[in-house]
């Protein structure tokens, strides 16, 4: 590390980066420069997006701006995206040509969509990634005449509340839930599971099981065509970018940066990276927004720490994280954790107060 302020660069305004900038904000930035590379003007929380669709929030109080958060933290804005990294030679390259020497690096662009790769392509298919992508395709089915009829396909935590928003927005569409060979929350207990069901059969959404494709212009499941569908949603996880392999970062078999305990990753402890596009090697984590939340003050704690030298450390542990609250947008909420599984519209009100507590972190810097 250079003897002058060293250079840290955050790569991406994804949900771990606004806890560093949160940590900055509360605590002063560390004795660095800061850049952060992010083309877009304001960051969409998607545990709020269900209740958009359901008529719950505005638009405007599912984002977070991001203009008076970096002005107030002191850092330098690029306004663009990046699309390379020499992890030896310690370069960013953006997209304007402009290249960034760091002395740190972390990274927390989020997960790239992947639902046209896994099912076909389509003009009404709409991936939930990016989030902010989503909305503005999802507004357009909804103006001038709201849809019918609304597919839904992944059985995850993501596409169960993508069904409960779309049953419940303008129209009340029906709904047609297409969960995939592995269930309905797959890795969630059974008692959640078994409300799950029941919300989702009470609500009179449509519950298939098998792998959805489309052939002939067609979705089907197996050899069965379901049409028709006026649009067609899609939460099938989190695909990687490209550039992180093409950059000779270490990854996985799926293209995620392999990281450790630490958020560091392999073999370049002078980068992190932490969400959707990275993967830990040491234990198992959920690409989930829970866990980016979560890794944030790890990544700020950290990025000080090296700054300032130190080789204390600190690790982000998912034991006792996996703490889901699904909004059924008719008034309750789901919990799912450990091996517990409940409904009531006290969660509900939880989910809510937590969610606008997230958003009210970042809304006077």
């Amino acid at each position: 590390m250079s003897n002058d302020r060293p250079t840290i660069v955050l790569l991406g305004a994804g949900h771990a980066h606004l806890g560093v900038i949160d940590d900055w904000l509360k605590h002063g930035p560390p004795h660095a420069r800061t850049i952060l590379v992010e083309p877009r003007d304001a960051m969409q929380y998607s545990g709020m997006v269900p209740g958009w669709m359901a008529g719950e929030y505005r638009g405007e109080e599912t984002r977070i701006a991001l203009d008076p958060l970096v002005r107030a933290a002191r850092i330098d804005w690029r306004r663009c995206c990046a699309v390379g990294l020499d992890p030896v030679n310690r370069e960013i390259l953006l997209e304007t040509g402009e290249r960034i020497a760091f002395d740190l690096c972390s990274i927390a662009i989020g997960g790239a969509g992947r639902a046209e790769k896994l099912v076909g392509a389509d003009p009404r298919l709409i991936d939930i990634r990016p989030i902010d992508a989503f909305m503005e395709s999802w507004d357009s089915v909804e103006h001038p005449f709201p849809p019918h009829r609304v597919a839904v396909i992944g059985g995850g935590a993501g596409g169960i509340e993508l069904a409960f928003g779309a049953r419940n927005s303008d129209g009340r569409p029906d709904v047609v839930l297409i969960a995939g060979e592995h269930g309905l929350i797959p890795g969630h207990p059974n008692a959640a599971r078994r409300i799950v069901t029941r919300e989702l059969e009470r609500q009179d959404i449509t519950i298939l099981t098998g792998e959805a494709r489309f052939a002939d212009g067609a979705l089907m499941v197996g050899d069965k065509a379901l049409e028709p569908f006026d649009a067609i949603l899609a939460a099938v996880g989190s695909g990687a970018p490209s550039w992180p392999r093409a950059s000779g970062l270490p990854v996985d078999e799926d293209g995620f940066i392999r990281v450790g305990p630490t958020q560091q990753v392999e073999d370049f402890p002078y980068i992190l990276a932490a969400g959707d596009v990275a993967r830990r090697t040491d234990t198992k984590v959920r690409h989930s927004g829970v866990h980016a939340v979560y890794a944030g003050p790890v990544l700020a704690t950290n990025l000080r720490r090296l700054t300032e030298g130190r080789s204390d450390l600190a690790t982000y542990s998912p034991f006792g994280r996996d703490f889901y609250l699904f909004n059924t947008c008719r008034g309750t909420s789901i919990l799912s954790y450990g091996p517990f599984g409940l409904k009531a519209r006290w969660l509900r009100r939880l989910k809510d107060w937590l969610d606008r507590r997230w958003i009210a972190r970042f809304a006077q810097p």
